[in-house]
């Protein structure tokens, strides 16, 4: 358990975790259509709510992103990152067993849903819950004293 509690291996988990949903949110709201189109390939939301979703999530990404980067509100931020990747994660498995061959909507186009994308998923769902669990404030804006 000392390991995982290791505040140089919260940092790391917390750098990268946090430039994935940078990186992730950035590519999303450079263009929303194709987003929209990768949620919509899912099945699993009605029509109306597509847009919304292709609107919001790429901010909520970015911004705990961000706030991550920095080691603000870190275990609140974790839990944001934590609930979305289960959510996408369930979306994945639902999908699988469908029987469907379409692109995740992570990084832009080009990467599909599969087994990778299911471990991926696992390992930055781990380590968020090790940030939730543990925080990070290691080269944080708000270090404890």
């Amino acid at each position: 358990m000392k390991f995982l509690s290791n505040k140089y291996l919260l940092f790391i988990i917390r750098i990268v975790i946090a430039f994935i949903f940078i990186y992730a949110g950035a590519e999303k709201i450079s263009n929303p259509d194709d987003f929209a189109l990768s949620i919509s390939n899912y099945r699993l939301l009605p029509i109306s709510l597509l847009n919304f979703f292709a609107i919001t999530l790429p901010w909520i990404e970015i911004i705990s992103g961000i706030l991550l980067l920095l080691g603000i509100s870190v275990k609140e931020n974790s839990a944001i990152i934590l609930t979305m990747l289960s959510v996408f994660t369930i979306a994945i498995i639902i999908s699988l067993f469908r029987g469907l061959s379409i692109d995740c909507g992570c990084f832009g186009k080009g990467t599909q849903i599969g087994l990778l994308k299911l471990g991926e998923n696992l390992l930055m769902i781990t380590g968020s819950f090790l940030l939730m669990f543990f925080g990070s404030d290691y080269f944080g804006l708000k270090q404890k004293n």
